[in-house]
């Protein structure tokens, strides 16, 4: 099984050029998830998420 650890400072760069701050994302939902609604939670638990459960 694949890691999901992800610094913050990480940039995903995709195949067309686009950068997607992907660190920056997952720390801020994780700060917010208090917020999210379920079937978010529920969508990024499913992709191996632990504290989105």
């Amino acid at each position: 099984m694949g890691s999901v650890k992800v610094p913050r400072a990480h940039v995903e760069r995709l195949e067309d050029g686009t950068e997607v701050k992907l660190g920056v994302f997952l720390s801020n939902t994780k700060t917010r998830r208090a917020k999210l609604t379920t079937d978010k939670l529920a969508t990024l638990a499913a992709l191996g998420l632990d504290w989105a459960t």
